[in-house]
């Protein structure tokens, strides 16, 4: 019996294919490119987003759908597209990114990853392969600048992963929304899943959208000029004319290579009406102050995991001159009494 083939999120567009199992010998895969696999081994990820955003349980011998892709997590994988062809390859990312890994965090090294054997390349009628981002390359919009001037952007970032971005992202939105304001979320960078956008949606966002829209399996390694025209056209995408506020999150930590390309871009940063910051404890958030600062930039707030302890609080407050909220002040919208029009005059 033909086994039933689990289609991964960033695959969830594709409908129409054939699986082409000569590619395998001599094509050396693009960041995009869509195969499918047998699962060989189960390591870190046991599941996988499937196109519905269900998360489907996998077991060695079932048959994946998902896209070649590059990962940076510091507290996961870091994984690459190779310019060769193997039999093997690892899940980097439960929604359907697949690479090699180079490295880990220690915390994995013993369950280690989930590891696949390349079956075929999914192909269309003329054998060519698809590819996710080249399906969606022709909506790509070139970056103007415009579409930041149409709303009011809140830009959410942090000292490092798992540092609370998305978590102050959503409480921020849902004090948006508490107070009537039409608001929207972007997840501009990053790896596939849609968890993020998920909860910054269950917290009130009008409209959500992240890479993934455009074909992305990740941004890790992306080039600036894609960056910013991604920007432009996920910001057309919500209909940002329409909305008063849109909070944008950007991945990983401010040393992260396309975290710091964009917050050092002026064309960029020119667009962004405010800024939160987020940090894990005390020491991250005085010396990630410090390290905008060298940048140009003047958070407008800061919050993250450190407000959970009214000590490091107090540690923060003795060292900086900005204010500080705890996501239940986010979630209530008292930020907002800092980002009233005009929000320039905050930086």
């Amino acid at each position: 019996m033909e086994k039933r083939i689990k289609k991964s999120y960033i695959c969830r567009d594709v409908n129409k294919y054939l699986v082409d199992q000569d590619l395998v010998h001599f094509h050396n895969p693009t960041v995009g490119d869509i195969a499918v696999f047998e699962v060989v081994s189960i390591g870190k990820h046991k599941t996988i987003q499937g196109a519905d955003k269900r998360n489907a349980a996998i077991y060695p011998g079932d048959h994946i759908m998902a896209a070649f892709g590059t990962r940076y997590a510091t507290g996961q994988f870091e994984g690459y597209v190779e310019m060769n062809h193997f039999q093997e390859y690892q899940v980097l990312g439960a929604g359907g990114t697949v690479g090699i890994i180079h490295s880990m965090h220690q915390k994995f090294t013993s369950i280690g990853p989930t590891q696949l054997k390349l079956i075929g390349y999914a192909v269309d009628a003329r054998g060519e392969i698809l590819n996710t981002k080249k399906v969606r390359k022709p909506e790509l919009l070139p970056y103007t600048g415009v579409a930041q001037t149409l709303t009011n952007i809140i830009l959410s970032i942090g000292s490092s992963m798992d540092s609370g971005k998305t978590t102050t992202a959503a409480h921020l939105v849902r004090g948006l929304k508490k107070n009537g304001l039409k608001t929207g979320f972007i997840k501009l960078t990053g790896t596939v899943y849609t968890k993020d956008c998920d909860l910054n949606y269950d917290n009130g966002a009008d409209v959500v959208t992240d890479f993934s829209a455009m074909g992305f399996p990740s941004t890790y390694l992306c080039e600036l000029d894609e960056l910013l025209d991604l920007h432009e056209t996920l910001l057309m995408k919500i209909n940002a004319r329409e909305l008063d506020y849109v909070v944008i999150e950007i991945a990983d930590g401010l040393f992260q290579r396309e975290t710091e390309m964009l917050l050092t871009q002026s064309r960029f940063m020119s667009g962004v009406d405010a800024v939160v910051f987020s940090a894990g404890d005390s020491l991250s958030a005085v010396q990630g102050v410090k390290t905008l600062q060298e940048m140009n930039i003047h958070p407008a707030a800061l919050s993250g995991l450190f407000t959970a302890s009214p000590l490091l609080i107090k540690e923060v407050k003795s060292k900086l001159n900005l204010p500080i909220f705890t996501i239940d002040q986010l979630a209530a919208g008292e930020l907002l009494q800092l980002i009233k029009e005009p929000l320039g005059s905050i930086a």
